[in-house]
């Protein structure tokens, strides 16, 4: 959501990314251009590649897709001696639980990813990139393919890009379906026709990644992000955000809101100003619980409602802010009934590969399950949090991790919840009745 409602969201709000996203047929490229579209792009082919990676540097653009990395550094990995070929890789398989970022950004403005995707390979010197996008979404796939057709007949990509000498092939390849996709390695198997595992590393991707050759990886919201850095500078970038957390962000607000959708603001809000955009909780109900970045990330409650919303804040009060996907709950939501649904994706999700993450999610899967049933015993909750212990750390890749966050985090700021689920037998939770639960504090 880019639009400005009163004055206190014109002084919040950083509308950049999602800038053009009410205009007519924003995804054309007559409309992109018609806004400068491309005009970063010519800006970087009239810099050095190594110049490029450095305003990257300078403006703190940390990785959009979860893990915070720092993007620049990320490209200056890259072995440039090495005499294989170099790729780019965009990470479009977005599917986390409340994550809803990437997709409308492709849907509404696919060349700012696509411009994004040039410059990035100019600097990292690329000649192949690709943009893995899931599977189920057909109608982003498409839209996306037809914006690179519209770039190569415009001379943006293809042999010679506008006379600079460098070459770009900018392939679009629709994924098969899984979870397991968004990790970034299990994606580079995909895109080589295998079944989607996570590699053991090292090698990494920057040394030994796509066809066993350097490879940048980063998220649809990262590259999205570098046109806006070449076109107005890294100071004016750095200029938003916090000390760590420069710049801005899309985030995903949805659940229990007036006004869901997507509010793009400098990174550091926090979630009252972002609630208060949203026109606040629904009426007559309170904030109990909420996802700083999706169902993977430890989850919040309404004590947590003015921490600053950057990698740094999030993180000292023990979640991530991952994919900054905020699931808003109300004092209506069964902390218990949620964390098993999530728990039950993940089991689902969980490629196998390794015994921690396909049988420690099944195991939880059960216990929740009892639990929620109001079978078992106290005792249940410390085997839960044992078989959290037993999967943290010990999997091949992070799903493993992301099962165990909201179990966790739920026992240690709801136990009283599970507890009743025991003592009545079931889930003594009746939607219809007050704030039973409401435990977590203060109304939003």
């Amino acid at each position: 959501m880019s639009g400005t409602e009163s004055s206190a969201t014109i002084d919040t709000l950083t509308p950049v990314l999602t800038d053009n996203w009410g205009s007519e047929r924003s995804w054309t490229l007559a409309a992109y251009e018609a806004q400068g579209g491309y005009g970063a792009l010519k800006n970087a082919l009239a810099m050095a590649p190594d110049d490029v990676i450095a305003a990257v540097k300078d403006s703190g653009l940390r990785g959009r897709g979860g893990a915070g990395f720092p993007t620049g550094m990320k490209w200056s990995f890259i072995p440039q001696d090495n005499p294989k070929p170099k790729y780019l890789v965009v990470n479009a398989d977005e599917s986390e639980p409340g994550t809803c970022k990437d997709i409308p950004l492709m849907m509404a403005t696919p060349h700012t990813l696509v411009e994004g995707v040039i410059i990035s390979s100019y600097a990292i010197r690329a000649n192949t990139a690709f943009i893995y996008i899931r599977g189920e979404v057909l109608h982003v796939i498409r839209r996306v393919q037809a914006a690179v057709a519209e770039a190569y007949a415009a001379g943006h990509l293809g042999k010679d890009i506008h006379g600079s000498g460098f070459d770009l092939d900018l392939v679009v390849h629709a994924g098969a379906g899984a979870y397991i996709c968004g990790e970034e390695t299990a994606l580079l198997e995909g895109l080589e026709g295998r079944r989607g595992q996570p590699r053991l590393r090292p090698p990494f991707p920057a040394v030994a990644g796509l066809y066993a050759s350097p490879t940048v990886i980063n998220n649809v919201e990262s590259i999205a992000s570098v046109p806006s850095i070449l076109e107005h500078g890294a100071e004016w970038f750095s200029s938003m955000g916090t000390e760590k957390s420069k710049g801005y962000g899309i985030f995903s607000l949805s659940g229990h809101v007036t006004r869901p959708g997507q509010y793009e603001a400098p990174l550091g809000i926090t979630l009252r100003e972002l609630i208060d955009l949203a026109g606040g909780v629904r009426e007559g109900h309170s904030l109990k619980f909420w996802t700083p970045g999706g169902s993977s990330t430890p989850l919040l409650t309404a004590d947590h409602l003015d921490v600053p919303l950057d990698f740094e804040g999030v993180g000292a009060v023990g979640s991530m802010l991952g994919t900054r996907a905020l699931q808003i709950f109300d004092e209506t939501t069964c902390v218990v009934r949620a964390v098993l649904r999530w728990t039950e994706f993940y089991k689902h999700e969980s490629c196998g590969k390794c015994t921690p993450c396909r049988e420690g999610t099944w195991w939880l899967v059960q216990t929740l399950a009892a639990l929620e049933k109001g079978q078992g015993a106290e005792a249940d909750l410390d085997l839960l949090v044992d078989q959290c212990d037993n999967i943290l750390g010990r999997s091949f890749c992070a799903l493993g991790d992301g099962a165990t966050s909201p179990i966790s985090s739920s026992i240690a700021h709801f136990r009283d919840e599970y507890l009743a689920h025991l003592q009545h037998g079931g889930c003594p939770f009746d939607p219809a009745a007050s704030t039973t639960f409401a435990t977590a504090g203060a109304t939003a």
